[in-house]
């Protein structure tokens, strides 16, 4: 089966949807709030995406938590991440549980503080039967990293990136091949469903080809 084959029946299956959350520290100090605050904000749009998301007929998502790169910043903002991590999963399992979302974490975890490798494990096994949304955080997370050892994911439909840059930052490089690609300005803690649906729209108006003619494209020149 080719890769087109495979894009295609995946998206008939359910979309997977892959969003950049960029934005949150930006949006704190516009406020005159320390970059927590906006990471912990980040945190409400989150949980707006992913309730919104199994209704708009994403059957994956995956959300860019936090990159191999974002070591270099500050040790106090990382320590917080990595405790706002473990908070969540910590606070939303309950949620998952009913709503049939099962948590995957992709990335390294060697390096993970020994908390979050226990939370992270017990949210995966609580939550494994889930069916109607397979949720992946991506946490140390390198696509180059990824694809060198082998360990890649299902094919991306959608990327979405908020906050206004436009570039993939190493992440699901290999996954993204054939997807689409939308960058919106909305900073990451206002992004909400009603965001997720607009981007699905216009997803669901462009053409995708996979390298081969549109359905509208005419075999023979007209005359």
């Amino acid at each position: 089966m080719n890769f087109a084959m495979q894009s295609k029946r995946h998206s008939q299956a359910g979309l997977h949807v892959a969003i950049i959350m960029d934005g949150n520290g930006r949006w704190a100090t516009h406020r005159g709030l320390p970059r927590t605050a906006g990471h912990r904000a980040g945190v409400d749009a989150v949980r707006c995406v992913i309730e919104a998301a199994p209704g708009l007929g994403v059957s994956m998502l995956t959300l860019f938590a936090f990159s191999s790169d974002n070591w270099r910043r500050p040790g106090a903002e990382v320590n917080a991440l990595m405790q706002l991590l473990r908070y969540y999963l910590r606070a939303e399992l309950p949620q998952m549980i009913e709503n049939g979302i099962r948590l995957t974490v992709i990335g390294r975890r060697d390096r993970l503080p020994g908390y979050l490798k226990q939370r992270i494990a017990e949210t995966e096994q609580a939550s494994a039967s889930g069916t109607q949304l397979n949720l992946q955080i991506a946490v140390d997370y390198s696509s180059r990293h990824a694809i060198a050892s082998q360990q890649t994911s299902a094919d991306v439909d959608l990327v979405i990136r908020s906050g206004g840059e436009k570039r993939l930052s190493d992440f699901l490089l290999w996954e993204s091949a054939y997807a689409e690609l939308l960058f919106v300005d909305t900073l990451w803690p206002d992004f909400g469903a009603g965001d997720l649906r607009a981007a699905l729209a216009d997803f669901h108006g462009r053409e995708r080809r996979f390298g081969g003619l549109s359905d509208r494209t005419p075999l023979v020149a007209a005359e």
